[in-house]
């Protein structure tokens, strides 16, 4: 039986992460965790990690699209929080983002990773970007050290 199971250490792997400003009182905590199981877990070099900011949810599609197409990373991770209003914008903006994202994953050989809050109020974010619920930027990169070891035995490489 021939059995193929992802590690997380990636060294010499080259990663992006895409990331919304809008609500970066929450970001930054999921872009620290991200960075930080990046270099410890991963073992991944700080020279080898890019950050690009985004205006907000809505524009991560694109801008993960394009990091893609440059061939130059092993893996993209989004980063961003959306938080529920008394409006319907918060289902369009997270319903885009995550339908975005997930067209780009599909249509690339580069793993895309989700680490977008989508959340109900402040707190329910807070508890995901480093406390209760753990963070889940750092979950979102070591799925993304993963998913580059597992499409690497998959191929062959």
């Amino acid at each position: 039986m021939n059995v193929i199971k992802g590690v997380v250490a990636a060294p010499k792997a080259r990663v992006a992460i895409a990331i919304a400003r809008f609500n970066n009182f929450i970001n930054d905590s999921l872009l620290d965790g991200a960075i930080d199981a990046l270099d410890r877990i991963g073992q991944v070099a700080e020279e080898n990690i890019t950050v690009v900011w985004v205006p907000g949810a809505y524009e991560l599609p694109l801008v993960v699209k394009a990091l893609v197409e440059t061939k130059k990373y092993d893996a993209v991770i989004a980063l961003g929080t959306v938080i529920r209003g008394g409006t319907a914008h918060f289902e369009y903006v997270a319903g885009e983002c995550s339908s975005g994202l997930s067209h780009v994953a599909m249509n690339s050989d580069v793993p895309v990773t989700f680490g977008v809050l989508t959340t109900e109020n402040i707190e329910q974010a807070i508890e995901r970007a480093g406390t209760k619920a753990g963070n889940k930027g750092a979950e979102a990169a070591l799925t993304a050290l993963e998913m580059i070891n597992v499409i690497k035995a998959v191929k062959g490489k």
